[in-house]
């Protein structure tokens, strides 16, 4: 006596035998290309390891070492992009430094704009292309802005001299000094740093009394001194 189920097994392979038939075909075909599918893989892991082993993973402190590098690198250039940047900056000292007289006191020669006035010591008529201030003997000179000292000299007419270059084509010319300068040529002076004290030492303006006598040009020609800087901004 056949059981339940070789019964069930006969009619559905009797009921659904075409359908097997075609299922089995295509499992076939199916196989075919599964094992053409299977010899491809297999060669290309031949030609390409692919093993997580051989894959390269970078190691953690390495990792953090090259982003430590990586960092360094930013900050160096960082700094040297603001040191140029400090360094085409322009200087603002000239700038913002006032100009100050060499000395306070009366005015006892006035500039003479290019006419010709009277020596009190040599008693011609000349032009005065400076300004003779009253100080005594000893006191100090300042330079009226920073500079550079271009002379220092002990001339026959004029006495002890100092010529600073002030910067943009001014040149200021300290007369009647003592002998006790105190700066050299090639110094760099700053405004109202004293460079000496007033002396007796020109010949010829003798007669006008203890003063300094204080000249300055602009691109090589004399202005008055008076009307480019205040007389009482003295430091």
């Amino acid at each position: 006596m056949k059981s339940i189920k070789d019964t069930r097994l006969a009619q559905l392979l009797g009921g659904k035998g075409a359908y097997i038939t075609l299922a089995a075909a295509v499992l076939a075909a199916g196989g075919a290309g599964a094992a053409a599918y299977s010899k491809a893989v297999k060669a290309a892991e031949e030609s390409y390891d692919l093993s997580i082993s051989q894959i390269d993973i970078p190691d953690a402190a390495e990792a953090e070492k090259k982003q430590t590098d990586i960092l360094k690198e930013i900050n160096k250039t960082d700094s040297s992009s603001s040191s140029s940047k400090a360094d085409s900056t322009p200087s603002l000292d000239k700038k913002i430094q006032p100009n100050v007289m060499p000395v306070n006191g009366e005015i006892l020669e006035p500039f003479s704009f290019g006419e010709l006035v009277k020596s009190k010591t040599l008693g011609v008529w000349k032009t005065h292309d400076g300004v003779d201030i009253a100080s005594e003997a000893g006191t100090p000179v300042k330079a009226m802005n920073r500079g550079e000292v271009t002379a220092v000299e002990e001339d026959p007419l004029w006495g002890y001299t100092v010529t600073i270059d002030h910067g943009s084509g001014i040149m200021g010319y300290y007369y009647n000094l003592s002998s006790a300068v105190a700066v050299k040529e090639g110094d760099m002076v700053e405004s109202g740093q004293t460079i000496g004290a007033v002396g007796d030492t020109a010949e010829i303006e003798a007669a006008v009394g203890s003063h300094l006598h204080f000249g300055l040009k602009k691109n090589g020609e004399w202005i008055d001194p008076i009307s480019y800087i205040d007389p009482m901004s003295n430091k």
